[in-house]
């Protein structure tokens, strides 16, 4: 059990729910980074924490995974690709850690997708790019993920 110091509910407004954010392109950046391992312990991943910068739905937060070790070869492909968009989005092309990709702003494109056993709408970023000298839109340097991601 956690001691929970006398918390009082009626204290505190409860949280809201929150809705799924509409396909589209945002500013965002990387605040958070961690390396874990798979649920079945043969490989590894990079999940990144963004937050949405600007618009409508700042401040809500986002996640990606990124398969760095895996058995399946096309995820690990579908993961070098992908920290690639974000290492040119960031300005960034030899990272020694993820650190150096945070608080960089650049700009991901969300899509909203079906879970397929329950049906349910969730988020993916399906893109990473650069923010243009207008700010905001993406560059044309960086390219979505592949295809097959």
């Amino acid at each position: 059990m956690v001691e929970l110091n006398n918390f009082d509910a009626n204290e505190v407004e409860p949280a809201q729910d929150f809705e799924v954010i509409p396909a589209g392109k945002y500013t965002a950046c990387i605040v958070a980074s961690e390396g874990k391992a798979t649920k079945k312990g043969d490989g590894h991943y990079l999940e990144v924490e963004l937050d949405i910068l600007e618009g409508d739905y700042k401040g809500r937060k986002l996640w990606d995974r990124l398969n760095l070790a895996n058995p399946s070869a096309r995820a690990v492909e579908i993961a070098r690709a992908t920290l690639s968009s974000i290492c040119r989005a960031v300005g960034v092309m030899q990272p020694k850690d993820s650190g150096e990709l945070h608080n960089k702003p650049l700009v991901i494109r969300v899509k909203a997708k079906k879970q397929k056993d329950t049906g349910d709408i969730y988020n993916e970023i399906a893109g990473y790019h650069k923010i243009d000298a207008q700010g905001g839109q993406p560059a044309q340097t960086t390219s979505d993920r592949p295809p097959w991601g």
